[in-house]
């Protein structure tokens, strides 16, 4: 029997791995692109995936609120994944978080919400949806005095991020920036209130239906202090509901119609798929400085800057 192939699907979004191999010989999990983040010009297409031997299991459970998988992935792989550890918190094996062993940046949209804080007043910034921190780490490490503080629902997750993603490692070295709560993020509050929100929240595979409602936006937007803003996963056709009536696409531009309500001619959406595996993130707030925007950036974050296009409702 030939060897077992493991297929990663690499979207900025939430990724998706298969669940199970074919019962058809040879033991296979379906082929599914690889796509670079920053142009059609550099697309990668790995058709024959990840040998299984290649990708470990590290944890696989049920806790209240999820079916949590962790993965790692060999650097020996030819994958842009190689090297890394990956959270998978439904059915269908959406990845909800990454880590590297010997980089920083992800090459996915947690390297988007990196680039937030530069367009933010001074002040705390949220993350709801918190997952094993992977937002949290770029956002410690990349800007000294930054202030987190992030909401998750499930403590399994929180644990799991704690043992096999470095968060642990992380509370310890910045006890002073990193404050985590356990517990329904839409109900996140600090009485100074928030420079920024960043919104991450998926539930069975899609985002969660509080947030096709403009009155969910409302309430998110009295929690900033002035002249702050929401960044916000809104997914796309990349994403795989377990319920299969539910549309990512579909559901991503509810969700931006319900943003523009509350936040009219200041929603702007950035895609970093393709047509067919579109995957988004919005922000909400005025045209910022784009110049100062990326002189506060990384070089190797600078390109997302031009990529912001304004919301028109479809």
């Amino acid at each position: 029997m030939a060897a077992g192939i493991i297929s990663l699907q690499f979207q900025p979004s939430i990724f998706q791995i298969p669940l199970y191999p074919s019962l058809s010989k040879p033991k296979t999990f379906k082929p599914l692109t690889v796509r670079s983040q920053k142009s059609d010009a550099t697309t990668k297409t790995h058709e024959d995936g990840i040998p299984i031997n290649l990708v470990k299991t590290l944890a696989q459970f049920k806790s209240r609120h999820n079916f949590i998988r962790v993965l790692e992935v060999s650097r020996k792989s030819d994958h842009p994944f190689a090297g890394s550890r990956l959270l998978l918190l439904d059915a269908p094996g959406n990845i909800h978080s990454i880590s590297f062993l010997l980089k920083l940046l992800t090459g996915t949209y947690f390297d988007v919400f990196a680039t937030f804080p530069p367009i933010l007043p001074p002040g705390p910034l949220g993350i709801l949806g918190f997952g094993a921190g992977s937002a949290a780490k770029l956002i410690l490490e990349l800007y000294p005095q930054g202030v987190i503080h992030g909401w998750e629902l499930d403590p399994a997750v929180i644990g799991v991020g704690r043992e096999y993603f470095g968060l642990a490692k992380l509370e310890r070295q910045y006890p002073d920036r990193l404050f985590i709560y356990v517990g329904n993020a839409l109900s996140a509050n600090i009485d100074s209130g928030f420079s920024g929100l960043m919104v991450d929240l998926f539930s069975k595979g899609c985002l969660i239906p509080e947030l096709q409602d403009p009155d969910t936006w409302m309430k998110m937007k009295k929690k900033l202090r002035d002249g702050g803003r929401i960044m916000v996963n809104v997914g796309g056709s990349c994403v795989e509901a377990e319920d299969s009536r539910r549309d990512g696409k579909v559901i991503m531009e509810e969700t931006l119609k319900a943003m523009e309500k509350v936040f009219p001619g200041e929603v702007r959406v950035l895609n970093l798929g393709s047509r067919k595996d579109d995957s988004s993130i919005a922000v909400t707030g005025g045209l910022p400085d784009l110049d100062l925007w990326k002189e506060n950036l990384p070089k190797s974050l600078r390109f997302y800057v031009d990529m912001w296009k304004p919301y028109s409702v479809v």
